[in-house]
């Protein structure tokens, strides 16, 4: 067992008094907790005790607190609370921020003005952010379907391995937390000296398996059934399987529901002995080799295909095609509906039923939870794209503005590949729907709002700003006068439109009180 390390008490928690010990050392933590609202109370209870200790802090602080609480247009109240954290130099990280928030904290903490960060696992994959001390609090991980679960080992590696600074201090501390003398023994029995789970080839999950196939056929990288049984047997997954023959009816499974989707097609009319289908050959169609340059699982591409098909029959409104992109695999994990939400979401779903393009499950299906989810996010696009702001989004959705974007993101390359799919398809005025509903996604607008979000410098608040004072246009842009404007949406916006529709503006007259004469804009 490693020697115990003595911790002052300052409070009666056990991860803030290891924090503020580090502190006392002039040294930095992260502190790995499961869940974001976890993070975001562990960080706001440091920065609390730092207060009541009145503990130094770096005045840098104050400054990079301006920087998150105004990197969105407008702050939400977890930028409030993420400012407020940072003024005593503690920060929390996890998904819900936006990138730019996160990479200032990542950076004020390698330069030493942050001096802990609460956060989520997801530092530990991937981001270089070593620490004097790895304070991993949480274990555990709650899931709908399985409870309590204890993490992997391979999961606290990561985590522990942030502990230590290379150049920097000659040890680092990973500091895991028991009560207990037998929970501290099994921490070091599962966790510590704990083997490595094994790891698999992600080959074996069918999405992956679907797409990687129809790269290969679409690419000609591999033609015949003799060419792809070759390639995938110097795989890492037939290494792990050892069994080609269960491997070989797998991929034969694939190559069927490749061909079913109209993605594939074969030579098979020229053969008549079961001898020659060793050298069948694979070409992809011209949809198979669309689907596959971006980069779609293959069923996600066929079930789009199948609800375009069934526009032809229904009333197609933003929520209609929302709902569609919803319902993939690519989208997930769709918005959670909680016990008090499932009497609203229903009503929803009954109001759009005979809309949607996707069949409803029966109510005691195994798949009617998940598709209740797949409603609940089309009412949070839905509300995205009517443009509700982004505090509205996460007092509603419970949707913190970094998740908004990674959604949007996601939802984006879906909505190109409709875009793409419709065409090759000429199902032309589905495509110009999806083409105003990408649109409409990415900025967060109603559609009447196009027109202004042509000019540089104008987003959804601007625009509907602008739209509200009767300015819906570039013709209504170029003959406001420049008060107004300047009104508006300030000086050097003001002179930016009126450049951008055509306009001199080095002298206009320019009302302001009672001055007399003309003035430059540029002289604001």
């Amino acid at each position: 067992m490693p020697d115990l390390i003595q911790i002052k008490e300052y409070t009666d928690s056990e991860t803030t008094n290891i924090v503020l010990d580090t502190l006392e050392k002039n040294k930095q933590a992260l502190v790995f907790v499961n869940s974001k609202s976890s993070a975001e109370k562990t960080a706001e209870t440091i920065a609390l005790e730092i207060k009541k200790q009145k503990l130094a802090v770096n005045l840098e602080c104050n400054r990079l607190a301006e920087e998150i609480l105004n990197a969105l247009s407008k702050p939400t109240k977890q930028c409030e609370r993420a400012a407020a954290c940072i003024k005593y130099g503690i920060a929390f990280h996890h998904a819900g921020l936006v990138q730019k928030q996160k990479t200032a904290i990542e950076n004020a903490f390698r330069t030493g003005i942050i001096k802990c960060i609460a956060c989520t696992p997801t530092l530990a994959m991937g981001v270089d952010l070593p620490a004097y001390r790895a304070i991993i609090r949480d274990l555990k991980r709650f899931s709908k379907n399985w409870g309590s679960t204890s993490i992997s080992v391979l999961e606290y590696q990561q985590m522990a391995g942030r502990a230590g600074r290379p150049g920097k201090d000659t040890k680092g501390e990973a500091i895991t937390i028991a009560k207990t003398d037998a929970e501290k023994e099994n921490i070091y029995e599962e966790f510590i000296t704990g083997d490595v789970e094994d790891i698999y080839s992600k080959l074996a999950i069918e999405p992956v398996l679907r797409t990687y196939l129809l790269s290969l056929i679409a690419t000609e990288y591999v033609r015949t059934k003799e060419q792809i049984l070759s390639f995938f047997s110097k795989t890492f997954w037939a290494y792990q399987y050892k069994d080609m023959v269960r491997l070989e009816k797998i991929i034969n499974k694939m190559l069927k529901l490749l061909k079913e989707y109209g993605f594939i097609e074969t030579n098979e009319e020229e053969f008549s002995s079961a001898a020659e289908y060793e050298t069948l050959a694979y070409t992809a169609t011209g949809v198979g080799k669309r689907v596959a340059e971006l980069y779609l699982d293959p069923l996600t591409a066929y079930q789009l295909i199948c609800g375009m098909k069934r526009t032809k029959t229904k009333s197609i409104t933003s929520f209609t095609l929302l709902h569609l992109i919803c319902t993939q695999l690519e989208l997930r994990p769709l918005l959670t509906v909680k016990t008090k939400e499932y009497e609203e979401v229903e009503q929803v779903l009954l109001k759009h039923t005979a809309d949607l393009l996707v069949s409803e499950p029966q109510m005691y299906d195994p798949e009617y939870d998940e598709f209740l989810k797949s409603i609940k996010t089309s009412l949070f696009f839905e509300a995205w794209i009517h443009e509700a702001g982004e505090e509205e989004i996460l007092k509603q959705f419970d949707v913190r503005p970094g998740e908004l974007h990674a959604k949007k993101e996601r939802a984006d390359w879906i909505l190109y590949a409709c875009v793409e799919m419709a065409k090759l398809l000429q199902f032309h005025e589905l495509e110009k729907e999806f083409l105003k509903l990408r649109v409409r996604v990415e900025q967060g607008v109603k559609e009447e709002l196009f027109a202004l979000l042509r000019l540089e410098g104008v987003g959804r608040v601007r625009a509907r700003k602008l739209y509200d004072h009767k300015l819906r246009d570039l013709g209504a842009i170029k003959a406001v006068d420049m008060t107004t404007l300047t009104q508006l949406l300030g000086p050097k916006t003001a002179v930016s439109l009126k450049k951008q529709v055509g306009i001199d503006v080095e002298k206009i007259p320019v009302k302001e009180n009672k001055r007399k004469g003309q003035i430059s804009l540029m002289d604001y």
